[in-house]
């Protein structure tokens, strides 16, 4: 047992200077791992300054990068406002020739740019303070007020155009229309003067416009009974107004036909003579033309072509066609005229 204890304490002895040297080499070891540990934090910490560097490196280098890219950028702006310059401003060429000339109005040394863009900054800047107080609108609105008046003046333009072209036309359609009512009062005043002169032989009639006027104005019966002109209708017996009257509706009629014509009892307050030339007068005047004519008295029916005669027969109204011949229809034509020769040989012996 001794032996064991001796050899186990051997042993033991051995073990722990197995012990101390693994412990002294540990020591060893720690101081190294500690040395490397420096090292390697001194070489992080140089490493993080490096990339620092770099870093700013980079930083600087992006930003003179981006200054020479705006140093383009401005120089390309700068030449192209120089340009838009030259061609908004002519006067540029003619006077460039004195840019930077002592005592000059192009003195750049004496009037320094950089003032002048800050006095033109300053400018702006009041010139925004002022657009605050100021209704931007307002030149908007102005615009379309311009639009607005430009387009009432285009539409003014268009209706005094038109105007004018109506004024034309109205013009004309005057001068057709007198040229139409002179035409017109031509056919009436002659054929009115004729008929009214078979009416009533040895009388004139004439439609005038009155003194001064013109026929627009208005027309005025002139009857004349021999050489002597009445001053007004109101002189003439109401036989021979109705005359006028006739004569005027008959001799309208001549300028504007109608197909026929119906005349009741017109000679119903007028003597013989004067029957016989009413009908003497449809015969020549109105040639081309039908009339149905109601009278009491031979004078107006034996001009006629056909007569129809109406008569009581046991109580009963009958009518009979009467066909006239040329000849006898000419007999009363002939009574006529024999009637007057005499009137004239009695005013001569007169």
């Amino acid at each position: 047992i001794q032996e064991q204890i001796d050899s186990m304490a051997c042993t033991v002895s051995q073990n722990k200077e197995a012990v101390r040297e693994a412990q002294e080499e540990l020591a060893k070891q720690k101081e190294v791992i500690m040395t490397q540990d420096k090292e390697l934090k001194v070489k992080s910490t140089e490493a993080n300054k490096i990339r620092e560097q770099n870093n700013d490196v980079q930083l600087k280098i992006k930003e003179l990068e981006h200054n020479i890219s705006k140093h383009h950028k401005d120089s390309k702006d700068s030449a192209n406002k120089v340009t838009r310059m030259l061609e908004e401003n002519d006067w540029i060429h003619s006077e460039r020739q004195f840019f930077g000339q002592p005592n000059s109005s192009y003195d750049f040394k004496a009037n320094n740019p950089r003032e002048a863009g800050q006095r033109l900054k300053k400018l702006e800047e009041t010139t925004t303070k002022l657009e605050r107080n100021i209704n931007n609108r307002a030149m908007n609105m102005l615009n379309e007020a311009e639009e607005r008046y430009n387009d009432l003046m285009k539409k003014k333009r268009i209706v005094e155009n038109d105007k004018t072209k109506i004024l034309q036309t109205i013009k004309e359609l005057d001068q057709k229309k007198n040229e139409a009512l002179n035409l017109a009062w031509q056919k009436v005043n002659k054929d009115f003067g004729s008929i009214f002169s078979t009416l009533l032989p040895g009388a004139t009639a004439k439609l005038a416009p009155p003194q001064g006027c013109g026929v627009l104005d208005g027309l005025e019966f002139k009857v004349a009974l021999g050489d002597t002109w009445k001053e007004n209708l109101t002189e003439l017996s109401g036989g021979q107004r109705s005359l006028v009257a006739l004569s005027l509706i008959l001799a309208m009629l001549l300028f504007k036909p109608a197909p026929i014509y119906i005349l009741d009892e017109v000679d119903a307050a007028l003597d013989l003579s004067h029957t016989q030339n009413i009908g003497q007068m449809l015969r020549s005047h109105f040639r081309h033309s039908q009339f149905v004519v109601v009278s009491l008295k031979d004078g107006m029916f034996t001009n006629a072509n056909v007569l129809f005669k109406t008569k009581f027969v046991d109580g009963m109204s009958a009518v009979t066609r009467t066909a006239l011949s040329q000849s006898e229809s000419s007999l009363p034509q002939k009574a006529h005229d024999k009637t007057r020769q005499k009137d004239k040989r009695s005013k001569r012996i007169s």
